[in-house]
């Protein structure tokens, strides 16, 4: 297997056409699913149908919302001299933002959502993810060479 070539220096001169569909995707996904959500709250009855709706339409709302912020910190905080992570990484990392306002949400419904509690679960998210990306860099290593 071949290893990427590193990034230019410049970080707008490149990007990869993954990433160009993944943003894409993301806008048209961010949009539709805030506009069903408006209409959901604004048109329907809280019962129990359309509170899992609910959560499925915040749930990809947040999560399309995130991922052009996700991508921009991954662009950012990526050495040079290393490749871009992959749109999958990025996609996941957005979801796990959506995951997290979900979980806020649905916690806020019998009031049992505290700061210590936001704290440690977005705490759990980054944890996982970071054994995740670790487990894949290293993955990819040891196919590099």
């Amino acid at each position: 297997m071949t290893r990427p070539a590193p990034r230019p220096q410049d970080p707008d001169a490149f990007t990869p056409r993954d990433h160009t569909g993944m943003l894409i995707a993301s806008v048209i996904m961010a949009g539709l699913s805030w506009l069903g959500l408006y209409h959901l709250i604004t048109t329907e009855y809280p019962r129990v149908g359309q509170r899992f709706i609910f959560f499925l339409l915040l749930m990809i709302a947040v999560a399309g919302t995130a991922i052009p912020f996700v991508r921009y910190l991954n662009v950012r905080f990526t050495r040079v001299t290393q490749p871009l992570p992959p749109s999958g990484v990025i996609v996941r990392q957005g979801v796990w933002v959506g995951l997290f306002v979900v979980l806020c949400a649905w916690m806020q419904i019998p009031r049992a959502l505290t700061l210590p509690i936001a704290f440690f679960l977005a705490l759990a998210l980054i944890v996982v993810e970071i054994f995740l990306r670790n487990r894949e860099i290293q993955h990819e290593r040891e196919n590099a060479a």
